[in-house]
């Protein structure tokens, strides 16, 4: 995109008028980071300035993290959180710009909860304490490197089966579990006995909603996330012919439902509204959504379903995911699309992308794509997943559906994996430059002032760039949060459209407490003139217009 010139006395104009006015800049604007223009702007598809970018941090069964091999090392705590500062740097390569961790897998805490017992993937033992706050660093560390956290929360499951978990025997939970103490809140999926058993908390009793909300909502008080994360485990998968022991509490607390399987669906919209206002209740700009099952219900089955024909959500774990978008009771949703392009007729992604893109148009809630990058290379999961490009090209095709705005991938070993090559191809192909989160301008906010730079200076180590935010967070103006820098060859002037996609993001950064803020571009080149512009943004990713540009030659 051509940079255009300006005589000097217009632009010492359009800057003072910039910072004296301070008015918010409409969507339109904040996207273009500049002042208006009547300019059609392309912007490169390769490079979006906004797209959620993130993987999936398992601690069930120590998937991700921390690694089970961590609970015996000498020093745990340093072991473990060097393993999490790994991730950190996998994401900042990947160009990630948030982490999902999983803090509550089995009705536990990642946290010193006064609710529930210390995770057992912490330490090896059920509710030993681990002599330190995992949290508190899973949150700052992430923070310092301007990722997103996004807490991952499992509201119902409270064991893994046994001989590794639990099971479905109460007396091997840590002695202060909940579950110990109200046996009557929990049932036993498959029966006991039965392999693959084990506890959950019954979603049906009153009681037990209100119980999981408070521990989880414990979390979110305290703790500085940006985001609760569920999966799509809510009522229990079903295994055989086995059926939820749920008749009792159906005749108990049947609201005047007389259908089971509405009132079980109910159940769960409950779970999702109740979490939704007390989350918003508590810290309106922490954000709620949900990684469900990818397929809501069939097409045969329902018209407003999927052409596809494989399991339905709607009916087999009772999670009415539609309702929760259409209402609106969730910021964000990511389907797990965990399956190929072609011709599949049970699930193709092909077909299920442009469906949950149809279901969030017209509301508020984001659409990302959760990507299976644990079938890539796998020869169990067939031909198509040995393409070394099959997830490059999903996200390939996500681009036709402007409603898809990021993906998730599964899970942070996969993506580390990186077998055939595939993490790598779809890392040039589509994340080769940083990115925005994408904002909600349906959470509270209120407008930025634009940086104003203060100077640079040529170091060894690249340039370094000071700048000044002008009535951080006073009055009637919003917190700056962190920093986009944008970086141009030359010393022409950017117009519009040079903002309007990643071409010339090179980082964004964490605001700190000083008053000065620095950043060094280590990526610059000796002798090489460039002109730079900064912009603010707050916690949901608002942006401010662009600062007066800085020359440095």
């Amino acid at each position: 995109m051509k940079a255009t010139r300006l005589r000097a006395a217009g632009l010492a104009a359009a800057l003072l008028g910039a910072l004296v006015a301070a008015t918010p800049a409409s969507a339109a604007e904040t996207d273009s980071a500049t002042t208006p223009t009547t300019t059609t702007c392309t912007p490169d598809p390769a490079t979006p300035k906004r797209q959620f970018r993130a993987m999936w941090i398992a601690s069930v069964t120590n998937i991700d993290w921390p690694s089970k091999a961590s609970q015996t090392a000498p020093d745990q705590v340093a072991k473990q959180k060097a393993e999490y500062l790994g991730w950190l740097d996998l994401a900042q390569k990947l160009n990630h710009n948030a982490v999902v961790v999983q803090i509550r897998p089995t009705a536990d805490a990642f946290w010193p909860s006064p609710y529930e017992p210390w995770s057992e993937y912490l330490t090896g033992v059920r509710g030993q304490d681990p002599g330190w706050d995992p949290l508190a660093f899973l949150v700052e560390e992430p923070h310092k490197r301007n990722l997103e956290f996004h807490a991952w929360f499992n509201p119902y499951r409270i064991s893994m089966p046994a001989p590794g978990g639990a099971g479905a025997d109460i007396s091997k939970l840590a002695p202060n579990h909940p579950a110990r103490q109200h046996p009557d809140w929990t049932f036993a999926y498959p029966p006991a006995g039965v392999a693959g058993s084990r506890l959950y908390y019954n979603p049906g009793i009153p009681e037990v909603r209100e119980f999981v909300q408070t521990a989880m909502m414990d979390a979110v008080d305290r703790y500085d996330i940006d985001g609760v994360h569920f999966d799509d485990y809510f009522y229990p998968y079903p295994s055989g012919t086995h059926q939820v022991p749920d008749d009792a509490t159906f005749a108990a607390y049947n609201r005047g439902f007389t259908n089971k399987a509405d009132w079980r669906r109910d159940n769960i919209n409950l779970l999702i509204q109740e979490m939704n206002a007390k989350i918003k209740a508590a810290k309106s700009w922490v954000k709620f959504g949900v990684s469900p099952f990818g397929i809501w219900r069939n097409k045969s089955v329902d018209p407003l379903g999927s052409d596809t024909t494989g399991s339905q959500s709607y009916d087999i774990i009772s999670a009415d995911t539609r309702t929760w978008v259409k209402q609106e009771w969730i910021d964000y949703v990511v389907p797990q699309l965990y399956w190929y392009i072609g011709q599949y007729p049970a699930a193709d992604y092909a077909r299920l992308v442009p469906w949950w893109a149809e279901t969030v148009r017209g509301t508020r809630v984001q659409l990302y794509i959760g990507q299976a990058d644990y079938k890539s290379g796998e020869p169990v999961y067939g031909p198509f997943w040995q393409n070394p490009r099959e997830l490059s090209d999903h996200l390939t095709l996500n681009r036709s559906y402007p409603e898809v705005l990021g993906n998730v991938h599964f899970s942070a070993v996969q993506v580390r994996a990186n077998r055939l090559g595939a993490t790598d191809i779809y890392a040039a192909e589509h994340y080769s430059r940083p990115a925005l989160v994408p904002a909600m301008p349906h959470l509270p906010s209120k407008p930025l002032l634009l940086p104003v730079v203060t100077g640079s200076q040529r170091q060894d180590d690249g340039v370094r760039l000071s700048w000044r935010q002008p009535a951080d967070g006073k009055g009637p103006f919003g917190t700056a949060t962190s920093y986009a820098i944008y970086r141009f060859n030359g010393t022409d002037l950017a117009d519009g459209c040079d903002f309007a996609d990643a071409s010339h993001l090179v980082d964004t950064v964490r605001a700190t407490p000083e008053e000065v803020q620095s950043w060094v571009d280590p990526t610059a080149e000796a002798g090489q003139r460039y002109t730079y512009y900064v912009t603010a943004l707050d916690r949901l990713w608002n942006e401010s217009r662009v600062s007066p540009p800085h020359f440095v030659r």
